[in-house]
């Protein structure tokens, strides 16, 4: 009897889509069933009537999981796509296995939300850095690269106002969870993924060496050794 392989699914992270997995996927494709899902508005995804933001992207995974018959899935989330795989297991948490975050931005308030809103604004991005909304043009087929960046900011603004997850909401999450952040990250805090680990019931932390932010920075065959270390675990 053929051994069936678990199935894991890839979440991307704000102004991402799915091709940023690639190298990762390869990685994890010997050992695992691996998914990726593009939210609206994302890559070649169109935006949704439903609107922008993260309860709308937690209905798209689990209508994914309904496509595909996947009962149950462990979950690795870069960064917005972690916050999406906590909002899933807190609130549909038969669907949820084992997750892991990476560089995953838990702290939601009005200073942080308006931090990052800052830094969104599209003529400013091809202004200071043309090579990456070049990028972001490339990535974003669907849709104008510029309303995505601006539905990303209205999206963190509305977190920073209303925080999703708070710490009684991180209290009732029962999925094993592996958060991973970057020693180098200037976008995620030290403090705020401590307090999130903290808050979890069942959680285990990994700072990576070397490392900064954007995924594309992050050592492939590292993450892939701590994702498949962490999800043999027993559950």
């Amino acid at each position: 009897m053929q051994h069936q392989k678990i199935p894991i699914l890839l979440l991307h992270g704000a102004l991402g889509a799915a091709p940023q997995f690639d190298s990762l996927k390869a990685s994890l494709e010997p050992h695992y069933d691996v998914h990726t899902v593009e939210f609206s508005g994302h890559g070649q995804q169109p935006f949704s009537p439903e609107g922008f933001s993260i309860p709308v992207f937690a209905g798209e995974v689990l209508r994914y999981l309904e496509e595909k018959e996947l009962d149950f899935v462990h979950i690795f989330g870069y960064s917005m796509g972690g916050y999406v795989a906590l909002y899933l297991a807190r609130h549909y948490p038969e669907r949820i296995g084992h997750i892991i975050t990476l560089a995953t931005k838990f702290n939601w308030n009005e200073a942080t939300a308006a931090r990052e809103v800052k830094q969104l604004n599209p003529e400013l991005i091809e202004e200071k850095v043309p090579a990456y909304a070049r990028v972001l043009e490339d990535r974003h087929s669907a849709s104008d690269w510029k309303e995505v960046v601006n539905m990303t900011a209205i999206l963190i603004a509305e977190l920073g106002h209303q925080s999703l997850l708070k710490a009684n909401d991180y209290a009732m999450i029962a999925s094993p969870c592996l958060l991973m952040m970057g020693d180098k990250d200037n976008m995620v805090s030290f403090q705020e993924t401590i307090e999130a680990y903290k808050a979890l019931p069942e959680a285990q932390m990994a700072i990576l060496p070397d490392t900064i932010h954007p995924l594309e920075k992050a050592d492939v065959p590292l993450l892939a050794y701590y994702i498949r270390r962490f999800t043999t675990q027993k559950i």
